[in-house]
C-alpha cells in the first residue's frame, strides 16, 4: 500500500503543477518530461513492492508489462518480473504434497532434479522420471504459501485499485482487478489447466499434418500438482538453437501466427497468457506429423478465453478493413467495426488502431501534422517505413493530443476484457517476429492473420446463408448474397496468396544476401551465422 499511496501523491503533485503550464512548445515539452519522470518513479516503486511481496503481486506486474496501451515507462519497468521469480525449496514442496495427496515426490518419481528448470509467479517445474511408467516428466507444483495468502492479497489489491479510482476517477484499473478475481482462482487449480490443454489439443486434431503445434501429454493433475510429458527443446526465439538444428526462423514466426490465429478466429478459444517462456521449439520428434522440421510446444494452459461469435467475426472483419487501402469507405468501415467490437467512438479510434497494429495512427492527431501524412502507411500491407526522426515526431504529436492519458484509461474501461487479451496476443506475435530477426517483414504476419480472418468471415457468411435458406427457401437475394460472399473470399485468397508469395521470395533473397555477406567476412561458419540472424 505504501508504494500505491506514494504513486498517487506523486501523480497528484505532477498534475497540480501542470495547471500552471501553458500550451506553448516549451511547456508541452516540460509536461511530457515531468509525466515520463513520474511514470518511471512510480513504476520503480511498484516494481520493488511487487518483488518483495511476490506471489500474485508478481503476476499482476506481468499483466501490466503486457498491456501495450499503458505508458512505456510502466511496461518496460515491469517486464523483468517475467523472469524474476524465486523458487520454493524442495522440502516445502514435499510438505505440501503430503498434506494434499498423502505422498512425497520420492514415492512417485525417481531422478528428481531439486533445482527447478522453470520458476513462475504461481508455480515451478522440476524434471524427474515417473516411477510407474519410466517416462521423463515435468512436475509442475504450486508455491505452497500461495494458497494461504491468496485471499488476503486479492482483497489488498482490490482495495488499492478502488483507492486509486476514488482519487483519480479517470484512471481506470478496475479491469486489472476483475481479471485477477476471475482468472487467479482458476490458475491456482491445475485440474482446470489440464482441462484447457485437452480442449485446445482437440481443437487442433483436424489439423494434423498441417500444423507444427504440439501440446505436451498430461499424465495426471491435482489441484496443486500436475505431471506432464517432459519436452526437450529451447525457447522459440533462441536463434542459436534454430541455427544448430537447421530451423528456418521465418517459418517459425509464420507458424506461430497461424497457431494463434487459428485459436482466435476459427476456434474462438485462445491461450490468454502467451509469452516467450510458454513457447518451446524442438526438432521434429519421432512420430510427429508437423509439416516442417520442427515442433512448437505450447505450455502453461492456465488461462484461456472463449470468444463470442459476434466479437470473433466482427473483429475479423475489422482486421480485413485495416488490410485495405485507406479511403473514406474503409475508414468508415474500420470505425464501424471498432464500435461493434469495443464500443469505441471516433475520438478513441486512433488509439485502438495503434494498439492493434503496433503502428501510430495519426488520422486525428491534428491538422498541423498533415504534412507528414505521406510518411505513414495507408494499410497494413504498406511496407513504407519511417526513419527514427519521423517516428519521434509522430509519437510526440500523438502525445500532444488533449486528454490522451484519460482517453487511454477510458479505452481500457470500455474495451471488453477478451479484446484486451487478443491485443496482448497480437503484441506477442509482433514481439516474437522481431526477436526472431525475420527477413520477411512484419507485414508477413499481418497477411497470415488476414487469411484466417477471411476464412472466419467466409464461414460466418455460409452459416447465415444456410439459416436464411431454412427460413425463406430459395430466393434471388440469397443467391446474390452467396455470390457476393464467395467473390469476397476468392478475392482475399488470391490477393493474400500473391502477397505472401512475393514476401517469401523477398525474404529468401534477403537471407541469401546475408549468407553471401557472411561468407565474405569469415567463410562458411560466418555465413551460417549471418543467415541465421545471429549478427
Amino acid at each position: 500500500m505504501k508504494a500505491v499511496l506514494l504513486a498517487v501523491w506523486d501523480y497528484k503533485s505532477v498534475f497540480a503543477k501542470e495547471e500552471l503550464l501553458t500550451d506553448s512548445d516549451e511547456d508541452r515539452a516540460t509536461r511530457r518530461a515531468r509525466r515520463k519522470e513520474c511514470h518511471l518513479r512510480s513504476a520503480n516503486r511498484m516494481l520493488e513492492a511487487l518483488k518483495t511481496n511476490s506471489g500474485i503481486y508478481v503476476k499482476i506486474g506481468q499483466h501490466v508489462a503486457a498491456v501495450q496501451l499503458l505508458p512505456q515507462e510502466w511496461t518496460s519497468t515491469m517486464r523483468p518480473l517475467q523472469d524474476q521469480c524465486f523458487p520454493t525449496p524442495i522440502e516445502k514442496i514435499n510438505e505440501m504434497l503430503v498434506n494434499d495427496l498423502g505422498t512425497r515426490l520420492d514415492d512417485l518419481f525417481i531422478d528428481i532434479d531439486p533445482v527447478p528448470i522453470g520458476v513462475a509467479s504461481l508455480a515451478q517445474v522440476h524434471r524427474a522420471t515417473d516411477r510407474e511408467t519410466g517416462k521423463r516428466v515435468a512436475i509442475k507444483v504450486q508455491h505452497p504459501d500461495l494458497q494461504e495468502f491468496a485471499k488476503v492479497d486479492m482483497k489488498t489489491v482490490n482495495f488499492a485499485i478502488a483507492l486509486v479510482k476514488r482519487i483519480f476517477p479517470d484512471f481506470e484499473f478496475s479491469w486489472l482487478g476483475e481479471e485477477m478475481n476471475v482468472m487467479l482462482p482458476l490458475e491456482m487449480d491445475f485440474r482446470h489447466e489440464a482441462s484447457n490443454s485437452r480442449r485446445a489439443r482437440g481443437n487442433f486434431k483436424h489439423l494434423e499434418g498441417k500444423t507444427s503445434v504440439y501440446f505436451p501429454e498430461i499424465l495426471w493433475a491435482e489441484r496443486r500438482c500436475m505431471v506432464m510429458e517432459f519436452i526437450e527443446g529451447a525457447r522459440v526465439d533462441d536463434l542459436a538453437y534454430l541455427k544448430d538444428h537447421n530451423i528456418d526462423r521465418n517459418q517459425v514466426s509464420q507458424e506461430l501466427s497461424r497457431i494463434f490465429s487459428q485459436m482466435v478466429y476459427m476456434d474462438g478459444y485462445f491461450h490468454a497468457d502467451p509469452h516467450h517462456g510458454n513457447l518451446l521449439i524442438r526438432s521434429k520428434a519421432k512420430g510427429s506429423k508437423s509439416p516442417y522440421n520442427f515442433d512448437i510446444c505450447l505450455l502453461d494452459h492456465g488461462q484461456y478465453f472463449d470468444v463470442p461469435d459476434d466479437l470473433r467475426v466482427n473483429y475479423a472483419r475489422f482486421w480485413l478493413s485495416l488490410i485495405q487501402r485507406t479511403s473514406e469507405s474503409t475508414t468508415a468501415e474500420r470505425k464501424k467495426y471498432a464500435k461493434l467490437v469495443g464500443n469505441i467512438d471516433d475520438d478513441m479510434y486512433p488509439i485502438l488502431e495503434s494498439a492493434i497494429t503496433g503502428r501510430i495512427n495519426m488520422s486525428d492527431a491534428g491538422n498541423e501534422h498533415d504534412s507528414m501524412a505521406g510518411s505513414r502507411p495507408s494499410s497494413l500491407l504498406d511496407e513504407k517505413h519511417m526513419d527514427d526522426k519521423e517516428i519521434a515526431k509522430l509519437r510526440a504529436a500523438v502525445m500532444e493530443r488533449d486528454g490522451l492519458i484519460v482517453s487511454i484509461f477510458e479505452l481500457l474501461r470500455t474495451v471488453p476484457r477478451r479484446l484486451l487479451m487478443i491485443l496482448k496476443l497480437s503484441d506477442l506475435q509482433r514481439s516474437l517476429d522481431q526477436s526472431l530477426a525475420t527477413t520477411h517483414g512484419q507485414s508477413r504476419i499481418f497477411l497470415i492473420v488476414a487469411r484466417y480472418c477471411a476464412d472466419a468471415v467466409w464461414r460466418d457468411d455460409l452459416i447465415r446463408i444456410r439459416q436464411a435458406w431454412r427460413r425463406t427457401g430459395f430466393t434471388l437475394n440469397l443467391v446474390s448474397n452467396f455470390v457476393s460472399a464467395f467473390w469476397s473470399h476468392a478475392y482475399w485468397s488470391m490477393t493474400l496468396g500473391v502477397a505472401e508469395w512475393g514476401m517469401d521470395v523477398r525474404a529468401r533473397i534477403v537471407k541469401m544476401g546475408l549468407w553471401i555477406h557472411g561468407l565474405q567476412q569469415g567463410g562458411l561458419a560466418k555465413a551460417r551465422e549471418q543467415a541465421a540472424g545471429l549478427h
